[in-house]
C-alpha cells in the first residue's frame, strides 16, 4: 500500500502543479485585470427649449454655447464594460433677441425673454467600449471609442437680469407664470432627473494617462430650465410684487435685458407682419396689443421638455492597482 500511496501523492501533487501552472498561464494570457481612473474635463454646454427651438438645431446648438467643467471616477470591470460616477457644473443661457434677431417676424422675438441657469449634475453611467481593452490597463488600445448612458440628478435655478436693479434675480420664487397663487400650478422643482446618453473617444497618451472627448445629450423631465413653459398669468396676481410682474412679461421693454439692444425696429417688423402698417411707436403698440394678454401662450408647450447638450474634453489618470511595500533593510 505504501508504494501506491506514494505514487498517488506524487500524481496528485503533479496534477495540482499542472492546474496551477495552467491557471497562471491563463491569467498571463487573457484574464482581464480591473482598473480605475479619475478624470477632469472642461468643455461646452447649450440647451434646447422655449428660447432655443428644436426646429433650428444648428442655431440652437451653436448660437448660445457656454461652458462646462466635470470630474469623474470610472471603474473598468471587463474589457468592454465600465461604470462611472460623474459631477458636471455647466451654464446654459437663452435669449429671444439673440436667437431671433434675423427673423423678427418670428413669434418669439417680441417676447423678449432671456435667462441663465447654472446646472449642478451628479450622474451614474454605464459605459460600453466599442473597442475593448486588453488584459491590463497598460495594454489598452491606443485609440478607442465608447457609448455611455445612465441617470442623473440635476440642481438648477434659472435667473434673469433685472435691468432696473442691475442684478440677476432668481425666477422660480417669483412665480412668473402665476405658480403658487390661487388658480395656478404649484412652483416647479429646482431638483430634476435627467437621462444622459452619448458617445466618446479615448486616446492613450502614456500607460497612466488618457485624453478623451465626449458629446452627451441630457434628456430632462422639466420644461422649466428656462422658466418658460405655459401661458401668461393675469397681471393682477402680481399686484404685490412689481419685480415678478416685470419678469413675467418683458414684451413692452424697448431694450434687451442682457445686452441692452434697441428692439424698436424688430418689433415694428413683427407688428406690421401681423397687423399691417402702423404709425405709432411699435413698443407701445405691442404693450397694448393682445400679444401677452392673460392666458395667451408664453412658452411653446409643456409637453416639449427642456434638454441640454454637454461637450467635454477629459484628461484621465489610471489609479495604481497595487501598493508596493518598501524593502526591509
Amino acid at each position: 500500500m505504501r508504494p501506491i500511496s506514494k505514487r498517488l501523492s506524487f500524481l496528485s501533487m503533479l496534477g495540482l502543479l499542472v492546474v496551477a501552472y495552467n491557471a497562471e498561464a491563463q491569467v498571463r494570457r487573457g484574464t482581464f485585470i480591473p482598473y480605475s481612473t479619475v478624470g477632469f474635463g472642461v468643455g461646452t454646454s447649450n440647451y434646447y427649449g422655449d428660447m432655443a427651438s428644436y426646429t433650428t438645431p444648428l442655431r440652437s446648438t451653436f448660437g448660445m454655447m457656454r461652458w462646462s467643467v466635470a470630474g469623474n471616477y470610472t471603474r473598468h470591470f471587463t474589457p468592454r464594460l465600465a461604470a462611472r460616477a460623474s459631477f458636471t457644473y455647466a451654464r446654459i443661457v437663452g435669449d429671444d433677441y439673440k436667437m431671433n434677431k434675423n427673423d423678427p417676424t418670428n413669434l418669439r422675438f417680441p417676447r423678449n425673454l432671456s435667462f441663465r441657469n447654472d446646472l449642478k449634475e451628479f450622474s451614474v453611467q454605464g459605459i460600453y467600449k466599442l473597442t475593448p481593452d486588453n488584459r491590463s490597463y497598460d495594454r489598452r488600445p491606443q485609440f478607442s471609442a465608447y457609448l455611455f448612458g445612465g441617470i442623473a440628478v440635476v440642481a438648477h435655478n434659472p435667473k434673469a437680469l433685472d435691468t432696473l436693479g442691475g442684478k440677476w434675480v432668481k425666477l422660480q420664487s417669483l412665480g412668473t407664470e402665476g405658480q403658487g397663487r390661487p388658480g395656478y400650478a404649484k412652483p416647479y422643482s429646482l431638483i430634476q432627473f435627467a437621462i444622459p446618453v452619448g458617445i466618446g473617444v479615448r486616446y492613450k497618451i502614456t500607460d497612466r494617462f488618457d485624453i478623451s472627448a465626449e458629446l452627451g445629450f441630457r434628456k430632462t423631465f422639466t420644461d422649466y430650465l428656462d422658466d418658460v413653459a405655459g401661458n401668461y398669468a393675469d397681471p393682477a396676481v402680481f399686484a404685490d410684487n412689481p419685480l415678478a410682474l416685470q419678469m413675467a412679461n418683458r414684451s413692452g421693454e424697448r431694450y434687451t435685458a442682457r445686452k441692452g439692444h434697441d428692439r424698436t425696429e424688430g418689433v415694428k417688423k413683427y407688428v406690421e407682419s401681423v397687423y399691417g402698417p402702423i404709425t405709432e411707436d411699435p413698443i407701445t403698440f405691442i404693450k397694448n396689443s393682445p400679444y401677452a394678454s392673460a392666458g395667451s401662450p408664453r412658452g411653446n408647450s409643456p409637453k416639449l421638455k427642456d434638454n441640454y447638450l454637454i461637450g467635454t474634453i477629459h484628461v484621465n489618470y489610471v489609479l495604481p492597482t497595487q501598493i508596493k511595500c518598501p524593502p526591509l533593510k
